[in-house]
């Protein structure tokens, strides 16, 4: 039996994860309506290679397909999210009946394959049509999501009891609006800052309508929170950007989610952009809204040091609200395809942290790295350095749980090779090969790899 296997828990949930605009494709089907991300990929020069989703996976036209490999790899869950404009192609008011029947259609194939479905509602692909009268930017977003809520748990909700509401709500503000890689690709430090309490603003508006719909629900919310770390020997500068940097990156949603606050000093640290009025009265009560777990993803570490006056800020940090003078620092090797940094023992400690900053239950939501893959000769699909990866961060996450540290899922990122935003295909995170041209699917080593723990878990 795999050692690594026996160190979970039973009932502890092995699955993986996937995201509607990175794999459904039918961008123009059934009545779904344009997102950002259809806007932005088709904007010259935003992803590589000017690819799109408009096909991607083509997931839409083969999900019993797809459900099959899931039920041979012997996944406990699958986590997917619902395309706001393939449901309510408005953004709000009607109701697109083909895009109901589509996420109807999967959760009927999960379960008749054993497979508990995790579903999200939003992972990033928010209606143009939104994003026109203001999108994220606008505190009316909340009464909006709210409503797009009630019509996806009320569709779903007999047979789905697991529900999350946004999708690392730093990439949909932050990165978005600040920082600008991702759509709607704006450069404006407060924006994110904004953006970033609507969103919290729009999960806690949509957390009470989520238990109205489905009275047994377990509600979650995922982050992306990151073990900030600085230089080996840190002045009081670094030190001061390592906080401003978690800040940024964890503490902005930690706080008001957990905590009733922004953290200390946040505010003060941005006080040259804004008063602060984006925060009204009551809203870091509605935004504390009472969770039954947190899903964390995390994939690497961030380092960062202070900026002295005479240098220009490296890396895209200084962008971010509060962070004009942070730096970052490049990651240490080994780095994945990515560029990212391997580390299982931040991965580690970022989990314990959630735990804490939360005190709910942990669901590694997604985890996983990636490489430059190839079919062999032999037909397989040998992804060596992917095994690696898995095995060292669940062996990390093993850790955690022999520490104490309640968590209770890990799901892979990602089932299949997929469009990877910003990065198009050329970047391939699955545990499952794609052939985009011919829509071939080919479990992967760290395919069989994962599927041969999870039959270890099952049968100890």
């Amino acid at each position: 039996m795999d050692d690594l296997a026996r160190r979970f828990p039973d009932g502890f949930l092995f699955g993986a994860a996937t995201a509607s605009y990175q794999i459904e494709g039918a961008a123009t089907e059934d009545g779904r309506s344009p997102s950002i991300w259809d806007t932005f990929s088709h904007t010259p020069g935003t992803t590589a290679n000017g690819d799109t989703g408009d096909v991607a996976c083509d997931h839409y036209h083969r999900v019993p397909q797809d459900v099959a490999i899931m039920r041979d790899l012997g996944l406990d869950a699958y986590r997917f999210s619902v395309s706001w404009p393939r449901v309510v192609p408005g953004g709000t008011g009607a109701v697109n009946p083909a895009g109901v029947a589509f996420y109807d259609r999967l959760v009927d194939e999960l379960l008749a394959a054993d497979i508990t479905p995790v579903v999200t509602l939003y992972h990033w692909d928010l209606p143009q049509a939104l994003e026109d009268r203001g999108g994220w930017r606008s505190r009316d977003v909340a009464g909006w999501f709210a409503e797009y809520t009630r019509a996806v748990v009320g569709a779903l909700g007999d047979r789905v009891t697991r529900w999350t509401t946004l999708n690392e709500p730093w990439c949909s503000s932050m990165l978005s609006h600040s920082i600008g890689a991702h759509a709607p690709g704006h450069r404006d430090p407060l924006e994110g800052l904004v953006t970033a309490h609507h969103l919290m603003l729009a999960h806690g508006t949509a957390v009470p309508v989520i238990r109205e719909e489905c009275p047994d629900a377990q509600v979650s919310i995922t982050l992306n929170p990151t073990q900030v770390y600085g230089p080996d020997y840190a002045t009081d500068a670094d030190l001061d950007a390592v906080r401003r940097a978690d800040n940024a990156l964890n503490g902005v949603f930690f706080g008001p989610l957990f905590h009733g606050a922004y953290p200390e000093g946040m505010l003060d640290d941005v006080a040259h952009l804004t008063d602060g009025s984006f925060v009204h009265d009551g809203d870091l009560a509605t935004i504390a809204a009472p969770l039954d777990t947190l899903g964390v993803n995390n994939y690497f570490p961030t380092r960062v040091r202070a900026t002295p006056e005479s240098e220009e800020p490296e890396g895209e940090t200084h962008r971010l609200p509060g962070c004009e003078r942070v730096s970052e620092i490049a990651p240490r090797p080994p780095v994945t395809a990515m560029g990212w940094e391997q580390s299982p023992e931040s991965h580690r400690l970022i989990v314990e942290r959630s735990a804490r900053e939360s005190g709910l239950p942990i669901h590694v939501t997604e985890n996983g790295s990636a490489w430059d893959d190839t079919v062999s000769p032999d037909g397989a699909v040998h992804d060596p350095e992917r095994v690696d990866y898995l095995r060292a961060h669940l062996g990390a996450l093993a850790d955690a749980v022999d520490g104490g540290t309640d968590v209770r899922g890990y799901f892979a990122w990602s089932l299949l090779d997929n469009f990877e935003w910003a990065y198009g295909y050329d970047k391939r995170f699955g545990i499952v090969h794609v052939d985009y041209a011919t829509q071939e699917r080919t479990v992967k080593d760290s395919g069989l790899e994962y599927a041969r723990i999870l039959a270890a878990h099952r049968d100890r």
